[in-house]
């Protein structure tokens, strides 16, 4: 196994294991609900935005390690962060996951999230780490109505 195979586990791991961000976010201004119906797995996605920015993000849900892992990353990324900044990550970690195996990664722009190349490998799991991500470009279209 190499250093990057090596990474990607014991992140993954860490964050199946001890998820950041976790819970419910009562002070929401979005919300959406994700589901993969091939696997099972299910998130919630709880955002404060203020002028644009992500003051804070939880989430909270059931998955395998790779779709917990995804979400617990993605929520200590996000927050400070403006919308446009927001979707041209989502737009880099979408493209990451979904090329080939060989292609260069952005670790510059991607960060920590670049463990996450190693997925390219399994393509059944890209579902798996894009749900949170999905599921937030819907919370961002939606205000909480609740």
């Amino acid at each position: 196994m190499d250093e990057i195979d090596a990474l990607y586990e014991e992140v993954i791991l860490d964050h199946n294991k001890n998820p950041r961000n976790f819970g419910v976010l009562e002070e929401a201004t979005h919300k959406a609900v994700g589901h993969n119906p091939l696997c099972g797995d299910h998130i919630e996605i709880y955002l404060n935005v203020q002028n644009g920015v992500v003051k804070d993000v939880k989430f909270k849900g059931v998955g395998c390690a790779i779709s917990k892992a995804s979400a617990s990353i993605m929520t200590t990324v996000l927050k400070g962060k403006t919308l446009a900044e927001i979707q041209s990550l989502f737009d880099e970690f979408h493209r990451t996951l979904t090329s080939k195996v060989d292609e260069p990664v952005n670790t510059e722009k991607l960060g920590k999230l670049a463990v996450f190349a190693g997925v390219r490998n399994f393509p059944v799991r890209v579902k798996c780490a894009t749900l949170a991500w999905h599921t937030l470009i819907d919370a961002l279209g939606n205000k909480k109505s609740d």
